[in-house]
């Protein structure tokens, strides 16, 4: 294994077969952000009712902790911390995906419909069935599934391009934001309240039996992903210079778009429809790599941050009263989204 340096960026060569450009901008950018995620990740834990102090969390999860605070860390904050950090990173890979396909800053699944999608299984088994926990959960994924098919069908000819799949998919947004509120004015009074709170998306509540069906999923489509992200790159010429290079691009576009479509609607179903995560963790990423390309291992990694820093400041900026995290991404993703209009505009791109 040898690492060869060019002008702009060093090659690692493997084997004399394989060989890997390293962005060294783009690995210390991941590199900041994953510290700042665990760092923010363990305040996070010590922080509620009961305070614990950064040592002695890391000492709990280092195995050496206190017998009291061993149960609070790792039965009842630990695994909230862990949701939100693969909601999160879910979050971002599905942005950095959808607006890469899409070659739109504006193509994520907030925009697109799938949270809405995905919300409207959700209430459907709260208001017509009022469905357990579990089953709640399964109608987020069930109706994010088929909501991502649908635009996806209805975004077909002759293959799938930018802005008919937004076009499509903000259609889409309406219609299912018009199914979910008339299945609100169909609840009852516990059943509505019931569903406005999972529509917020909180961390409330969360525990191992959501870490682990999003962690095993994650653990699937993420390698997947990253496996084809030299064709996503390559699409980016245009998709004659991608067939001339080998790429099939129609079937690679289905193949991220469905893991997109999973991420996101798994995501939604464990945590509610967290709001622009996945819109501005992508645009974030980008910013501070200054790199071209989708960027998907920043923008998973700064979805995780968004998001666990937006729970710290939910629990620690409001005094007594602990917001859901849904709440504070939508009003800080709601400020850059006017800011991203604005700037689209003046590009002349919008």
């Amino acid at each position: 294994m040898t690492t060869l340096k060019t002008t702009r960026q060093p090659v690692l060569r493997i084997g004399g077969r394989l060989s890997l450009r390293i962005r060294v901008r783009s690995v210390a950018v991941v590199l900041l952000l994953a510290v700042v995620a665990l760092a923010s990740a363990v305040v996070l834990i010590g922080t509620g009712d009961f305070p614990i102090s950064f040592a002695d969390v890391l000492s709990v999860l280092l195995g050496s902790g206190h017998p009291a605070d061993e149960l609070i860390v790792r039965e009842l904050r630990l695994p909230r911390v862990l949701v939100g950090l693969l909601v999160g990173g879910a979050f971002g890979l599905a942005g950095a995906l959808f607006q890469a396909v899409s070659r739109n800053p504006l193509g994520s699944p907030d925009i697109l419909g799938l949270g809405q999608g995905a919300t409207a299984g959700a209430l459907t088994m709260i208001v017509l069935f009022s469905g357990s926990a579990t089953a709640v959960t399964a109608g987020a994924l069930v109706g994010g599934l088929v909501t991502g098919t649908a635009i996806y069908v209805l975004a077909w000819k002759r293959g799938v391009h930018g802005y008919r799949l937004v076009l499509v998919g903000i259609g889409v947004s309406a219609v299912m934001t018009a199914v979910n509120s008339y299945l609100i004015t169909k609840a009852d009074m516990v059943d509505a309240a019931r569903a406005v709170v999972w529509m917020t998306g909180s961390l409330n509540g969360r525990d191992w039996a959501q870490v682990w069906p999003l962690l095993a999923l994650c653990a699937v489509l993420v390698p997947l992903v990253l496996a084809n992200e030299r064709g996503l790159r390559m699409t980016e010429m245009g998709d004659d210079a991608s067939y001339a290079l080998g790429v099939r691009v129609e079937r690679l576009r289905l193949v991220l778009l469905a893991c997109a479509v999973l991420l996101a609607s798994a995501a939604t179903a464990a945590a509610g429809p967290v709001a622009f995560v996945a819109l501005t963790a992508p645009q974030l990423a980008r910013r501070l790599t200054r790199s071209p390309g989708p960027n998907l291992v920043p923008s998973m990694v700064m979805g995780a941050v968004l998001l666990i820093v937006a729970d710290l400041l939910s629990q620690r900026a409001f005094g007594s009263d602990q917001l859901p995290v849904g709440v504070v991404t939508g009003a800080l993703g709601g400020v850059y989204l006017l800011w991203l209009l604005v700037t689209e505009r003046k590009a002349g791109r919008v």
